[in-house]
């Protein structure tokens, strides 16, 4: 029998910083993270007592460790998520070992996106948010950042302006995915639509914290579950049609053309372009021009910096020839280190410039992924170059006046206040 907590949170209650509301609705604290855990306890006695497990033993049992793991936060502590540490342990294991030999290199440089990739369509299958790839993607940054000041820079080929163009790249790549992380931007219910609200004190793990700004998780109870009946007059409606075509039953709102319902968010997003796991959120109409900026600031730090790298280690070979053939680089194993980065960072490089290179067209076509995507599948579009362009024909306005619109777009939106966890 599950003891319920009696100590609810009420709504003028303050927290301190290592107190948080539990996945059940009460009021917790971090030293009591050992204490009334039924999950576990219950299944601990079915397998001393050699009985079968019941079928959602072990999510429960998985939900409760995720839900008491916390970090002390000045409102709360805050739940940590676990899939934020393999990155932080296996990317410099593997980049060590790839430094010991050439064959281990050729190894771990071809099985490490392999893994990559083989994680993220499992993850997409599920539709489940997870940090892993934000993780992966911020850590490479610092730690290649790392590697480039402790094996580089002291070999004394590198000058001050050269180190301070990498720096200020490093930050602006940053400063740029903060901006990214604001918000997507959200449709939200019109109040006429809004009969009442139910609030809850902890965010629903399936809703995208950037939603909430920072306030606590709140159900709209819509005026209406379904959308408006067709109507006999001819203008009418045609709009009644339209509205039933565009209605989300999930968020109860009405989205405006373009917009898209994130089945990883759990909301409906402006202009949905598509979902970014690099980035752990959605690329909307207020975040897709910070999108764009976050790949080409990283874009050009990383081919520079792996451009410095290559005349360091390889100094009498040219830069494309450097990357595949470097005599002797395996002799000293710093020199092998940062080979290896170097062979890291173009394989990251590479992927990313691909991205943007599909961004740049459908942004000059006025087409977005998700709607690249349903054209595909409904053979509505015009492809061309072998699928690498999707032509619509229904937003394209020409090129100048494409760009126009994709730059300007977000202006109209009413911006997000940033808070300390925008990042993740």
């Amino acid at each position: 029998m599950k003891k319920k907590s009696n100590r609810t949170l009420d709504k003028d209650d303050s927290l301190c910083c290592c107190e948080y509301v539990d996945r059940h609705g009460g009021r917790s604290h971090m030293a009591a993270c050992c204490c009334d855990c039924e999950d576990l306890d219950e299944a601990c006695d079915r397998w001393m007592k050699k009985e079968p497990q019941k079928p959602d033993c072990l999510s429960r049992v998985v939900d409760t460790i995720n839900d008491r793991l916390r970090v002390p936060w000045i409102s709360g502590a805050r739940q940590f998520d676990l899939s934020l540490i393999p990155p932080l342990i296996l990317l410099p294991v593997f980049l060590h070992i790839a430094a010991l030999h050439y064959l281990l290199g050729i190894v771990v440089l071809t099985a490490l996106p392999v893994v990559v990739l083989w994680y993220y369509y499992f993850t997409h299958r599920k539709k489940g948010r997870t940090l892993f790839f934000l993780s992966l993607a911020l850590f490479s940054l610092f730690y290649m950042f790392y590697l480039f000041l402790t094996e580089v820079v002291p070999r004394g080929d590198v000058n001050h302006l050269q180190l301070g163009a990498v720096t200020t790249g490093v930050a602006v790549t940053v400063i740029s995915l903060i901006n990214t992380k604001r918000g997507p931007g959200y449709v939200r219910p019109h109040p006429t639509d809004t009969h009442s609200t139910v609030t809850y004190h902890s965010p629903h793990p399936d809703i995208d914290a950037t939603y909430l700004n920072g306030a606590r998780h709140q159900v709209v109870i819509a005026n209406r579950t379904s959308p408006p009946e067709q109507t006999g007059e001819s203008g009418t409606g045609q709009k009644s049609v339209e509205q039933r075509k565009n209605w989300c039953v999930v968020c109860k709102v009405v989205r405006p053309p373009r917009a898209g319902h994130c089945r990883v968010c759990g909301v409906c997003i402006l202009r949905l372009d598509h979902h970014c796991v690099w980035i752990n959120s959605c690329v909307g109409q207020a975040n897709h021009c910070s999108f764009l900026l976050t790949l080409v600031f990283f874009l050009l730090t990383s081919l520079y910096g792996i451009g410095l790298v290559l005349r360091s280690v390889c100094p009498h070979q040219r830069l494309m020839i450097a990357l595949f053939y470097c005599p002797d680089v395996y002799n000293q194993y710093s020199s092998a280190l940062c080979f290896t980065c170097a062979w890291y960072s173009s394989i990251v490089t590479g992927g990313l410039l691909h991205l943007l290179v599909l961004q740049l067209i459908n942004v000059s076509y006025n087409v977005t992924e998700r709607e690249a995507r349903l054209a595909l599948r409904q053979k509505t579009g015009r492809s061309l170059l072998w699928g690498l362009i999707i032509d619509t024909g229904v937003y394209s306005r020409g090129f100048l006046s494409n760009w126009t619109e994709f730059l300007t777009m977000g202006k109209a939106l009413e911006p997000l206040t940033p808070k300390p966890t925008d990042l993740v």
